[in-house]
């Protein structure tokens, strides 16, 4: 089953951008479909193989910040090719 997650990691601290630079190259290099805007980040591909890539990689960055939340939605289908009809 494939699916569509969007995520938005927000460190609660000053210094911010290593965490969320090093999150977002790990998604990048993972081989999956990921699509970037400036409020999150979306990751397309089979469910396993994106909850994995979330739970390894988040865990990591949670290692680099004191405190942080992730906001995450999950569509259960690619939604990767998707432009508005209007």
């Amino acid at each position: 089953m494939n699916i569509s997650v969007e995520l938005t990691l927000t460190p609660l601290q000053d210094s911010f951008e290593e965490p969320i630079i090093s999150f977002v190259k790990a998604l990048r290099a993972s081989g999956l479909t990921v699509i970037e805007n400036p409020l999150s980040t979306q990751v397309y591909g089979e469910f396993g193989a994106v909850m994995q890539l979330v739970q390894t990689e988040l865990k990591q960055a949670f290692t680099l910040m004191e405190n942080g939340l992730l906001y995450m939605k999950i569509v259960k289908s690619d939604r990767s090719t998707y432009e508005p009809h209007f």
